[in-house]
């Protein structure tokens, strides 16, 4: 095989489940020395940690750049996954929903690309990934503001790969459709007819499955390796279609 990330340095931010955790794994298969992140040290964090091995990963809470710059001497690629759905009325919402739905889907994102960027531009060098979402593209009735968070973390994509390509850094993104996530399987599992839901969520999809994570990593493989080197300030949607339709 092919070791597409040899001797590259990867931080994954929210990297202990769903999709980071899967990015990870797949990382460190194509020879990536690998900064895991999560905001709880927990059994998730513990297990992933143990999977990928002390040799090839660090598991870091805050102050991630310096910690794997301390750890590994550089940093090449940081794909910012980490994120949460706040779905609330408009007229409803309150401050601290707002603050936390931007303060993790927005701020958390420009505030790792901030940190690695001086040494990235050290370099010469890197590639920056973050995780968007179809409701980027797509408005979905009942989900405000999250849809706002991603909106902007696809413009902010867009803004930084112009404002540093002649520097040799990259900075795309990727916008999920429904994946088949802990948190969705956790949600599927509390639905009132579990088989239902499914079966009705797979039917809207005109590939009539639900996507897996480890799809949304080889996406994220790509874009962070020298083979995407000429792919920037762009957005890949990985949704299976659904995003296309013109249906509620």
């Amino acid at each position: 095989m092919t070791l597409r990330l040899q001797d590259k340095v990867a931080i994954v931010t929210g990297s202990t489940l769903g999709i980071g955790a899967a990015i990870a794994r797949l990382f460190v298969q194509h020879g990536a020395k690998l900064v895991l992140n999560s905001h709880r040290d927990d059994v998730a964090a513990s297990t992933i940690q143990q999977e990928l091995g002390s040799e090839n990963s660090l598991f870091v809470q805050a102050d991630v750049a310096e910690q794997a710059i301390a750890r590994f001497g550089k940093v090449d690629i940081l794909i910012n996954n980490a994120g949460m759905n706040v779905f609330a009325d408009p007229l409803e919402m309150t401050q601290e929903q707002r603050q936390r739905c931007f303060s993790v889907d927005l701020d958390g994102a420009w505030n790792a690309t901030r940190a690695v960027l001086p040494s990235m531009l050290q370099q010469g060098a890197g590639s920056i990934v973050n995780i968007a979402s179809v409701h980027g593209h797509q408005i979905i009735l009942g989900c405000f503001p999250y849809p706002v968070a991603k909106h902007a973390l696809i413009g902010l994509t867009r803004s930084l790969g112009i404002e540093y390509a002649a520097h040799g850094i990259r900075v795309n993104s990727i916008s999920p459709g429904l994946i088949m996530t802990e948190a969705i399987q956790s949600w599927l599992e509390n639905c009132p007819d579990p088989d239902a839901e499914r079966q009705r969520q797979e039917a809207i999809l005109p590939c009539r499955r639900i996507g897996q994570p480890v799809e949304v990593a080889y996406t994220a493989l790509f874009l962070a390796s020298d083979e995407a080197r000429f792919i920037n300030a762009t957005d890949i949607l990985i949704d299976g279609g659904r995003s296309q339709l013109y249906h509620e």
